[in-house]
């Protein structure tokens, strides 16, 4: 008896010791916890996790590029750390005998917790959207070209964009659930996107459906070339039906990068030089062409001065200062393209479709001048900041009031005449500015009269003897 009780104070003393450690035959996946503290075995998977955050992941994106980063970039954590108390109390709860046999099957059978781990969710979603979704891929849509008279379809290819929240969960699960530790690669999930058109649709592209040329032989270089830089930017340009096409959205920035100079430009009644002066005959030769193909015009604005290149009302004003735009929409079951080109000062748009139109049956425009306004008598100001020498005119406009018909003809009778718009230009009376800027009061005294004569002939004459005399110079 005396032995038995030895022993069982024996036992107790050395279990009390080990209940201290973790038993052996116990794990933590496949790191062994066996007489290990808690503090040991904290560290022991702390490490472990550490290691795994250094291991690559490759996320492929669209387009076959490959996303490379660390785990630990996406906020890896250790999420179960309590198993570390579950392991230290086996083999230390329940009776001697319970214990005892605990202990004998851990000699034969190891038990083995799962290292739970996981990514943060919110950490992934961010990832994704910052490194990812760069690498989304628009769909190209079918085009057409047109080359010596024929048409020409250029097949379009899918776009790809990121379904985020599904990547951001098919990351997560598998770095929570399925993954080994090792270096893996994780499809993301993308959107298909369809390019627009189809081989089908743009084949029935053959017909000419209307055209219309203007002329702008009168305009300097930097005029010309802004007719003709816009000409080329909406060249080429196919709409699908149901679509609006933007002439503003087509040809702008008015830029020097996107091809534009300094030209002459309606302004407030005034011819003033800015950047695109001269996009105007481009939005009114397609208006033109527009109405003989009878799209749907959906915005319109005469110019506040009339043009000397279509008839009143034939025309079409685009500003951004004043915001101004010449809008139309297909209205087809067919798609259009829109052919723009220049030659010899001479600016020509065509339009295609399908033409399904009754034989016989034509359409034409006619303008109405409703109202002439002339101009009323020159108006003459000094400008003190300037010298004598100095004169600036601007020319007079004519004011009109106008409309525009649509006339419609079936085998060369009228059926039919309905009003487009109405339109109305200002008048706007001849100007000149006149420097008087100078140190000598009698050449002061003279300009100043010259100006009260309102004469521009006396005013001219007046500055051709100040400045050819001696001193001009001043």
């Amino acid at each position: 008896m005396l032995v038995t009780v030895f022993m069982l104070y024996r036992g107790t003393t050395v279990g009390a010791k080990e209940e201290d450690t973790i038993k052996p035959g116990i794990y933590a996946g496949e790191i062994s916890l066996g007489g290990m503290t808690a503090e040991e075995a904290g560290e022991a998977i702390t490490d472990y996790v550490n290691s795994l955050r250094e291991t690559e992941i490759v996320l492929l994106a669209a387009g076959n590029y490959e996303v490379k980063l660390k785990a630990g970039e996406l906020g890896l954590t250790w999420t179960n750390p309590e198993l570390i108390t579950e392991a230290l109390e086996i083999g230390t709860r329940g009776n001697v005998i319970e214990r005892y046999k605990l202990l004998k099957n851990l000699e034969h059978e190891n038990v083995v917790f799962p290292v739970n781990i996981a990514p943060d969710v919110q950490i992934i979603r961010d990832f994704l959207i910052n490194e990812c979704e760069k690498y989304n891929v628009e769909p190209v849509d079918f085009s057409l070209v047109r080359h010596d008279r024929e048409f020409h379809v250029i097949d379009g290819a899918v776009g790809y964009v990121l379904n985020t929240e599904t990547s951001t969960q098919q990351i997560n699960d598998c770095l929570a659930t399925d993954w080994d530790g090792s270096p893996c690669s994780i499809p993301l999930e993308y959107y298909v996107t369809e390019p627009k058109g189809s081989r089908e649709e743009l084949s029935q592209v053959k017909d000419l459906l209307g055209s219309f040329t203007t002329s702008y032989a009168s305009s300097g270089k930097s005029r010309s070339a802004n007719v003709e830089n816009g000409c080329r930017l909406i060249d080429g340009f196919v709409l699908y039906p149901g679509e609006e096409f933007s002439a503003y959205g087509a040809v702008s920035p008015f830029t020097k990068e996107n091809g534009y100079f300094m030209a002459g430009s309606y302004v407030d009644g005034k011819v003033v030089d800015s950047l695109g002066g001269g996009i105007c005959q481009v939005s009114t030769t397609l208006y033109n062409a527009v109405l003989l193909s009878e799209l749907e015009v959906t915005e319109r604005h005469n110019h506040s001065m009339i043009v000397s290149y279509v008839e009143p009302s034939a025309d079409a004003a685009i500003s951004e200062s004043s915001g101004k735009d010449f809008k139309f929409v297909n209205n087809l079951t067919v798609p259009i393209y829109i052919e723009g080109y220049t030659s010899d000062k001479r600016i020509t748009f065509n339009i295609y479709g399908s033409d399904s139109g009754a034989q016989g049956r034509s359409v034409h425009y006619e303008s109405e001048v409703l109202e002439v306004i002339k101009p009323s008598a020159n108006v003459m100001t000094e400008d003190s900041s300037q010298p004598i020498g100095y004169l600036v005119t601007q020319s007079a406009h004519t004011g009109y009031k106008a409309r525009l018909w649509k006339v419609v003809e079936e085998d060369g009778k009228e059926t039919g005449r309905t009003i487009v718009n109405n339109s109305s230009y200002k008048m706007v009376p001849g100007s000149t500015v006149v420097g008087t800027a100078t140190t000598d009061p009698a050449a002061y005294a003279q300009i100043k009269s010259a100006i009260a004569s309102g004469s521009l002939e006396k005013v001219r004459g007046v500055i051709a003897a100040l400045t050819a005399a001696p001193g001009a110079a001043e």
